[in-house]
């Protein structure tokens, strides 16, 4: 497949158009950022790693009938996805309280929620993407309907559902995680990527990080952290 002109660049990944129409190459880089760009380093392999976490579980999706953008792998550090008309939210699915609404609400770390909760943030960097209410989403910005927003809910239950089991299974405890989403058609799919990135995840054994916590609040070497989940949860794991 040829990788065609520049499309949009992230703070981790590059979008490029390709020679099939409808598809896009997604370039995961090694950089690495927090608090809102304003730290920010590379590190090597660091974008292999999480385009192969992000590849495993959205075939894993797509295997439980939850729709994806995903295509495929492509090289070693890239995926091809369908081209969406992303829809700019961000749904953050939270098992386990953690980070952000530990520090803006009177909940003590590590309390479980039963149902998972659900947060909404409108996408948005120059305004530090602020939380949404439905009646935000669907009546002042009119990016959803009430019947779509409810279908995004449940999609990224789902979700949450078919990762917690997965994770379990090597020993891992999905505390929260972030999904974006968009149009692939007439239909909602899941998009954007799924990894230590966007992840907040503990070890169940001994409830250290296994994610970008690590990194933002300096908690060791969080290269060896992603290399310990890429090794739970791909077939041959950081040997690649």
């Amino acid at each position: 497949m040829k990788q065609g002109e520049l499309v949009y660049a992230g703070k981790a990944k590059s979008l490029y158009r390709t020679d099939v129409p409808g598809q896009l190459y997604v370039h995961f880089r090694d950089d690495i950022t927090a608090f809102d760009g304003g730290k920010k380093d590379v590190l090597s392999r660091k974008g292999n790693l999480n385009a192969r976490v992000s590849a495993k579980i959205f075939s894993l999706l797509e295997e439980h009938g939850i729709p994806t953008h995903f295509v495929r792998m492509e090289g070693d550090a890239a995926m091809i996805v369908r081209d969406l008309r992303m829809i700019p939210l961000e749904v953050i699915v939270r098992n386990i309280a953690a980070g952000s609404i530990t520090r803006n609400y009177p909940v003590p770390e590590g309390t479980a929620f039963d149902p998972p909760v659900i947060v909404i943030d409108y996408k948005d960097d120059a305004r530090h993407d602020p939380m949404l209410n439905d009646d935000i989403i669907v009546t002042a910005l009119r990016l959803l309907s009430r019947d779509q927003l409810a279908e995004v809910k449940a999609l990224a239950l789902r979700v949450n559902a078919v990762l917690q089991r997965f994770l379990a299974g090597v020993g891992i405890t999905l505390v929260d995680f972030k999904l974006e989403f968009g149009w692939d058609g007439d239909r909602i799919v899941v998009g954007d990527e799924i990894s230590m990135d966007s992840m907040r995840l503990w070890d169940t054994a001994t409830g250290t990080s296994l994610d970008k916590d690590v990194y933002r609040f300096g908690k060791g070497d969080v290269l060896a952290v992603y290399r310990e989940v890429a090794a739970r949860a791909l077939p041959g794991g950081e040997q690649k």
